[in-house]
């Protein structure tokens, strides 16, 4: 103030903010230059538990589809599983890890050693870590050796009430103590990344959601005819199915009861379950009691082609990230009948793109299905919804997209250049 009148503001400058600048255009051809050293590049290890399922075609995906000019990317796993031999076509360094099983055992200490040697020996400027017992053992060994950075994957909860009360406390023990060795989570679903929070396995806003991908170049947009001839059904008949491996995960009893309840009131509906598991026996053994006949086609390497065969698709998983098997379903327009597990409801929304039925109720999921075949405009809506969901935010370029700027934002490195 100045003789009682107030003095004029001082503008400051304020601070200029700019990104960093785009590449100048080359003024020489670069056919007529001297050759260019090649640029380094980021050196990216996955580790996983088991390198099969909805987990590993992800991990194999976002692996694959990274771009191989600038990343150098490893797998390490269990052995065993029907993606490492994809994984080596596809130009991946895999490594096999001796004694690493689904569950904690003394052979870990050593599976531990393996993995401190291999992260010390090249040097990963990257560790992303996938599933409870993968990402444990990965993040441990990211620690020992000073890891630059450090990503884990929640592909679902590791555990869940179908469990025993021992290994529910075991595998939220495993995930919480690791908790702070992560710089950064990605989950696969909305509601996995709400979990993951809530449980406390990860810090809040530190999770970023990834939607779990699907090839779809390899997908029909559509029902597809061959595939119905494949399964060996008549077009005519209803045909009601799911894909996926057979354990207790996948509830396959479930979907045996489902289709005693259904024929019902539709007798002249079909079955079938594309996959093969330990349960395989004992879903014969039920239909057989039940009097319902079940077609189960033994492990398909077409599976995600042959699932544009049925007219409806059923997952009675009793808990699931998010679904490949249904997501692939989705991608070419199915009508979904899925128990509202995890994730699954951030795809299949009920009325919209499916319809959502609980858990462990095969008569609730054979109403569903009825509703469905009763009302085949709906059904054909619902399938159309659900295919223009999956086939904008699912495919492997966005995955991979978001995860290489995961990377990118966390080792400070600027974002390409639009439509790269």
């Amino acid at each position: 103030m100045r003789n009682g009148t107030l003095a004029p503001a001082v503008r400051r400058p304020r601070p200029h903010v700019t990104s960093w600048p785009a590449s100048p255009r080359r003024v020489v051809p670069a056919a007529v230059l001297p050759t260019a050293p090649a640029p380094s590049r980021i050196k990216v290890l996955h580790v996983i538990t088991r390198l099969q399922a909805g987990a590993g075609g992800n991990t194999l995906l976002c692996a694959t589809g990274m771009d191989p000019g600038r990343y150098d990317v490893w797998i390490a796993g269990a052995p065993g599983g029907e993606l490492w031999a994809a994984a080596r076509d596809a130009g991946l360094h895999t490594v096999e890890l001796p004694g690493l099983k689904h569950t904690l055992g003394p052979a870990d200490a050593l599976v531990l050693w393996h993995l401190v040697r291999l992260v010390r020996r090249e040097r990963f400027t990257v560790v992303h870590t996938h599933s409870a017992k993968g990402g444990f053992l990965g993040r441990v060994a990211a620690r020992v050796c000073r890891t630059p950075v450090v990503v884990h994957t929640f592909h679902g909860l590791s555990f869940h009430p179908y469990q025993s009360r021992t290994r529910r406390v075991l595998y939220r023990w495993l995930e919480r103590s690791t908790r702070r060795l992560a710089h950064h989570y990605l989950a696969v679903a909305p509601r996995v990344a709400q979990e993951a929070v809530s449980e406390r396995l990860a810090p809040p806003g530190r999770v970023r959601v990834v939607p779990s991908a699907v090839d779809l170049g390899h997908i029909p947009a559509q029902f597809d005819p061959p595939a119905r001839r494949v399964l060996g059904v008549p077009r005519a008949t209803a045909l009601v199915g799911t894909v996926g491996r057979i354990d207790a995960q996948k509830a396959p009893l479930d979907f045996v009861r489902m289709a005693a309840a259904l024929r019902a009131d539709h007798p002249g509906t079909a079955f079938v379950m594309v996959g093969d598991g330990p349960l395989a026996a004992e879903v014969r053994r039920l239909a057989a009691d039940l009097g319902v006949e079940v077609i189960l086609t033994g492990h398909r390497p077409d599976a995600s082609w042959l699932v544009s065969g049925l007219d409806i698709y059923v997952g009675t998983s009793l808990y699931e990230g998010l679904g490949r098997a249904l997501t692939e379903a989705l991608a070419c327009a199915r009508p979904a009948v899925a128990t509202a597990v995890n994730g699954v409801p951030d795809l299949v929304e009920h009325g919209a793109t499916g319809l959502l039925t609980a858990p462990a109720d095969p008569e609730g999921a054979a109403r569903a299905v009825g509703w469905l075949l009763d009302h085949p405009a709906a059904a054909a809506e619902m399938g159309r919804r659900g295919r223009a969901r999956v086939r904008a935010a699912f495919g492997p370029h966005a995955m991979c997209a978001a995860v290489d700027a995961c990377y990118r934002d966390l080792l400070g490195l600027p974002l390409p250049p639009p439509g790269r």
